[in-house]
């Protein structure tokens, strides 16, 4: 029997989260600018962006692990879901998120929490983000993994309605 994370959707601020890894909303040469990357970079100090940034670029899609700074995470897991233009597509999103847990299990974190990635300043519907995202996981969990708990942390009650449906509809009930 495959093991399931526990999977929670949360209506919060994801730079308070005391979790293993936090994931940043990341463009490919990993400079943070503003929504979630600003956030995370004026809690958890310039150095995350000098960590991500002295990592890169990337291939948009891709992700590199960083400390966490002054968060209550311990890391910070940036994913490009966008290039330098800031612009995004269900392709980049998948693949953003697919190398955001990989990257997870390969730094053995028990505790991972996601943003919608490509929303904010992507411009991405949060609807299908949502789909995309949670399906990405459920591929992921199909595989076999070691996490232990994963949250969609939301920034607006209207996202967080998206993704408890996306994960209603398409994960499998925990337990």
């Amino acid at each position: 029997m495959a093991h399931h994370p526990q999977i929670d959707v949360l209506l919060a601020d994801i730079t308070t989260l005391d979790v293993d890894a936090i994931v940043n909303a990341a463009n490919n040469h990993f400079w943070m600018g503003s929504g979630v990357a600003g956030a995370i970079k004026a809690r958890g100090g310039a150095e995350i962006e000098h960590e991500a940034m002295a990592q890169g670029p990337v291939d948009a899609g891709a992700s590199v692990i960083t400390s966490g700074g002054r968060l209550k995470a311990r890391h910070v897991i940036h994913a490009a879901a966008m290039g330098q233009d800031l612009r995004t597509d269900a392709a980049l999103i998948q693949a953003a998120t697919r190398s955001a847990l990989t990257l997870a299990e390969r730094a053995a974190l028990a505790s991972v929490a996601f943003p919608a990635l490509g929303t904010g300043v992507g411009g991405f519907s949060v609807g299908e983000c949502a789909r995309l995202m949670v399906e990405a996981l459920r591929q992921h969990v199909a595989k076999g993994t070691s996490l232990e708990h994963v949250e969609f942390v939301l920034f607006g009650a209207p996202a967080y309605t998206e993704f408890a449906a996306a994960v209603a509809a398409i994960l499998p009930p925990s337990g």
